[in-house]
């Protein structure tokens, strides 16, 4: 019984240290920075792109324009 519960504790004791080293561990922190980076320039892009053009009332890239009536337009028959 003595034996089991020296086991038992080294187990529990071990897996403590564990579970501390891996909520200290900092490693991968960079690749959620960069995420974030990133989704923001997305959308500070959009934002600048939609504000060019309520400020220009017009068509500020024509060739998207064109491409996006394009993509919706099915031109195609339902049988």
């Amino acid at each position: 019984m003595k034996q089991w519960l020296k086991a038992a504790k080294k187990k529990i004791a071990h897996s403590v240290t564990r579970t501390k080293q891996a909520l200290g561990n900092r490693r991968a922190e960079g690749f959620v920075d960069t995420a974030v980076k990133i989704l923001m320039g997305v959308v500070i892009g959009a934002l600048v792109l939609a504000g060019l053009y309520l400020l220009f009332e017009d068509t500020i890239l024509p060739t998207l324009s064109e491409r996006i009536k394009a993509m919706f337009d099915y031109g195609g028959s339902l049988r």
